[in-house]
């Protein structure tokens, strides 16, 4: 396995918190079978948003590269970031099939990525940041506050709680009762329970208030209905500040 950038001791260690399957071949190597990323419809919403060609996007948490190598393909530069060298191996050999001279990929995470270049236009992360504990989420979402420019983009998908934790226990036991009984199609009930229980998903009141903290306007908050999932389309705010630990 290699190494990521160096950190010191008392950074999160993002390997650890990466998911089991993230770091297993056998699961990389069916992932596209389980997960559509959706990557032509997410890459026709940001040129609705008005990204042109000229853009330069980051895909952190990125993966296979579904959405990474659909970017390259019409953006100018995409930078695509992930902890896992297996599922960057997968993303290499979907790049060089593709001869995408202008996807780099970078071996690193939400808190240990250092953007080089003009700041991004736009930040792409699609299931990945639930990987991290609240503390840590919220320092990764400054961090990718500082790597846009002035009105960039987080385009931000995940496995989110709209719920309340009254009704966890039913909410919770529902949404696992959908794994699929074919593991190499979709995600099984032990893996839903596994998402549960050891990774990282938070509640959307307190995601959310740790955005708006980072300096990111709300632009687009979309829900699924069973409540499990959140999209959102943030803005980073031109001016920022914030408020005095005495107004909290």
């Amino acid at each position: 396995m290699t190494a990521l950038p160096h950190r010191p001791g008392w950074l999160l260690d993002e390997l650890t918190t990466a998911g089991r399957e993230n770091l297993d071949a056998e699961h990389v190597a069916r992932y596209d079978q389980k997960e559509d990323a959706d990557a032509a419809d997410e890459v026709a919403l940001l040129t609705s948003l008005g990204l042109d060609h000229r853009a330069t996007v980051v895909d952190i948490g990125a993966g296979t590269g579904q959405f990474s190598v659909a970017a390259a393909r019409v953006f100018d530069r995409v930078i695509a970031v992930d902890v896992s060298d297996v599922m960057l191996r997968a993303l290499r050999a979907k790049a060089a099939a593709a001869a995408l001279e202008n996807l780099t990929v970078v071996q690193a995470g939400f808190l240990t990525y250092d953007h080089a270049g003009p700041p991004a236009d736009v930040i792409y992360s699609r299931y990945a940041l639930h990987h991290l504990p609240d503390f840590w989420k919220s320092v990764a979402l400054h961090r990718l506050h500082s790597m846009l420019r002035p009105g960039g983009i987080l385009r931000l998908w995940d496995v989110v709680y709209n719920f309340s934790p009254a009704d966890a226990e039913v909410c919770v036991e529902a949404w696992c009762a959908t794994g699929s009984d074919d593991v190499g199609s979709g995600w099984d009930r032990g893996e839903l329970e596994e998402h549960i229980r050891d990774e990282h998903s938070t509640f959307t009141w307190l995601l959310e208030p740790m955005i708006e903290r980072a300096g990111f306007t709300i632009t687009e908050a979309v829900y699924s209905d069973d409540a499990f999932f959140a999209k959102y389309v943030l803005t980073k705010s031109v001016q920022f500040g914030v408020p005095p630990l005495s107004t909290i």
